[in-house]
């Protein structure tokens, strides 16, 4: 098995991320379109991370950080690669980011019926905050 890279992606990335994410990822988001995604790599060039594997997207973590808090979005790993530490690999790369712009605590959304999806960051020593609920409101149109 070859070397795993983890870079930040590249605005001719961002289809083939959109792409894996409808086969690797949980869920969707209301930024789960082409616009989303590149006012996210625009905004802050380094917050994407890509993982691949012989010039394959296995997976991807959004790595925000607003200055004032660390976020995790869109961990996702290629349904048959996971299980190869490719998702630790993703979090290590996320929070020395994290820890190189000052952060000081990382916080992940993750969907409450994703059991696979809380395992995985049980397993990397998150923990669910049960006191707090999140609140949305979609903005626009």
């Amino acid at each position: 098995m070859t070397e795993l890279r983890i870079r930040a992606a590249t605005p001719a990335d961002l289809d083939p991320v959109l792409a894996f994410w409808k086969t690797a990822a949980e869920g969707t988001s209301i930024s789960d379109d082409r616009d989303g995604v590149e006012r996210l790599v625009a905004r802050d060039p380094q917050a994407l991370l890509v993982a691949e594997r012989d010039g394959e997207l296995v997976g991807t973590v959004i790595a925000g950080f607003d200055g004032w808090r660390c976020h995790l979005y869109r961990l996702a790993v290629h349904p048959g690669r996971r299980r190869q530490g490719i998702g630790s690999a993703l979090l290590t790369a996320a929070e020395e980011r994290f820890v190189r712009l000052g952060g000081r605590r990382a916080d992940a959304m993750v969907l409450t019926g994703n059991e696979t999806a809380q395992h995985t960051w049980r397993a990397a020593g998150y923990s669910p905050q049960e006191q707090w609920r999140r609140w949305v409101k979609p903005l626009g149109s």
